[in-house]
């Protein structure tokens, strides 16, 4: 059997590469596969190589394996790309947080939208542009996947510049599919969704508890909640702070089960992202009594536990000791569905996903050809798309606006325009006035100069 070659740009994660590694092993798929492990930073890639063949060597698997910081020379042949980088790293992301806040702006994430999620689409849509071409000159029949944020914007102006026709995958939809059943004290798995919008803000309009209507379940748990919401939100200190074995509950994401209350549609992927698509109603990053990526959502202590999660990863790999045991079971983050996609591609399978795809009709209120996070169906040759349900005039009209200010976004990244990184700040709403704005701007790109040659 001959093997397919799967490219990963990016290799360095701290989560992914092992995670794939670990599906294709698990699902017996090792003599299917030859992987090329790409990364700009040779000492990171090293590492990843070494765990990558102790992983193999735990289970006794083999999988012809390269390791290079040129894709080029690995793209020719393959099957399939895969893009997770992070233009700028963790160091990156800790200044599109940092700088922000000077200007009373507070993100829980800053990956997506915000300020944050600007800045990063001018670092990551130039790097973006050249490996697509790169796929189109030496591989320009390889499904190409991008899981790197800002998602919407990364997949719009590739596909805008080059026409490539890249494909957005997150595991946002099905990570929260899981967070409904825990809250309806369901098993897990048994909850399946249907909806439209963005990635970091896809309204789930159809909830199905085995195939039977969820949403009345969810209803009576949030009136059973009710009641005493305000004192649960009263005594928060913290979020998240679940506790380790109970149930999510309403208070825990006050904004999205709000809103679900209010329209029967949930928001993917829960407050810590959906917030930051309203700055309007959290001014000044006001959350409950709490700051957002402060006391509520901290960031800087997630960006933290990257850098743990890394070193773990540097430690593991370049120890004399073996693979510990239950590294299979503890690999951190969520399953990205990868394999199962590719999968249902190959084999005509037909089964549904939640991917990020031009609007070409399956939202009809929504721009044409804009990037929206959408179900469709993964058969044999590519995807093809489901007619959304309607949504209320308000979520769309929100949709709208948000799509107005990425394009903004994408043409400015494409054209190093101060003038449109600046009105795509504004249009993003998190601040309105036009001299803090510039100001913001001014200190982000200074910030970043090195990973901007477009404003040079």
């Amino acid at each position: 059997m001959s093997r397919q070659k799967l490219v990963l740009i990016g290799a360095g994660s701290t989560v992914f590469t092992q995670r794939l590694v670990a599906d294709i092993i698990l699902a017996g798929e090792a003599d299917k596969w030859e992987l090329a492990l790409v990364d700009i930073d040779p000492v990171t890639l090293d590492a990843v190589e070494k765990l990558v063949g102790k992983m193999m060597h735990a289970k006794g698997a083999a999988i012809p394996v390269t390791a290079t910081t040129d894709r080029r020379t690995v793209l020719a042949g393959a099957a399939f790309v895969v893009t997770t980088i992070a233009v700028g790293g963790r160091m990156g992301w800790q200044r599109d947080i940092e700088i922000p806040r000077k200007y009373g702006i507070f993100q829980p994430v800053g990956d997506t939208a915000l300020p944050g999620g600007i800045s990063r689409a001018m670092r990551m849509i130039p790097q973006m542009i050249a490996i697509a071409r790169d796929v189109a000159d030496l591989c320009p029949d390889a499904v190409f996947f991008n899981y790197s944020n800002p998602m919407t914007a990364i997949c719009r102006a590739i596909r805008k510049e080059t026409g490539v026709p890249v494909i957005g995958l997150c595991h946002g939809v099905h990570h929260v599919e899981g967070v409904i059943a825990k809250f309806l004290g369901v098993e897990d798995g048994s909850i399946s969704s249907f909806g439209i919008g963005l990635n970091h803000l896809t309204f789930l309009t159809r909830l199905f508890h085995n195939g039977v209507d969820a949403r009345p379940m969810i209803h009576a748990r949030l009136r059973e909640q009710k009641a005493g919401l305000a004192a649960e939100l009263a005594q928060k200190q913290v979020w998240p702070n679940i506790v380790e074995g109970r149930a999510p509950r309403y208070a825990d994401d006050p904004f999205s089960w709000g809103l679900f209350e209010k329209h029967s549609v949930f928001p993917c992927a829960m407050d810590r992202h959906a917030v930051e698509f309203f700055p309007e109603q959290f001014p000044g990053g006001a959350y409950c009594g709490h700051l957002l990526g402060r006391e509520a959502f901290p960031i800087d202590e997630r960006i933290a536990l990257g850098d743990t999660w890394f070193a773990d990863m540097l430690a593991i790999a370049n120890s004399d000791e073996p693979l510990p045991k239950v590294y299979y079971e503890n690999v951190p983050g969520e399953s990205e569905q990868l394999l199962e996609i590719i999968h249902s591609l190959q084999h005509d399978q037909r089964k549904v996903f939640s991917v990020n795809l031009p609007n070409q009709g399956q939202a009809p209120y929504l721009p044409a050809d804009a990037i929206v996070e959408c179900n469709a169906v993964a058969v044999g040759g590519g995807f093809a798309a489901v007619i959304a349900d309607p949504l209320p005039a308000e979520l769309i009209a929100k949709l709208q606006s948000r799509l107005a200010a990425i394009e903004i976004t994408v043409d400015a990244a494409l054209s190093g325009s101060r003038d449109l990184m600046l009105e795509a700040l504004l249009a993003d709403g998190a601040i309105d006035d036009a001299d803090q704005a510039r100001a913001l701007r001014d200190d982000l790109i200074d910030a970043h100069r090195a990973h901007l040659p477009q404003f040079a």
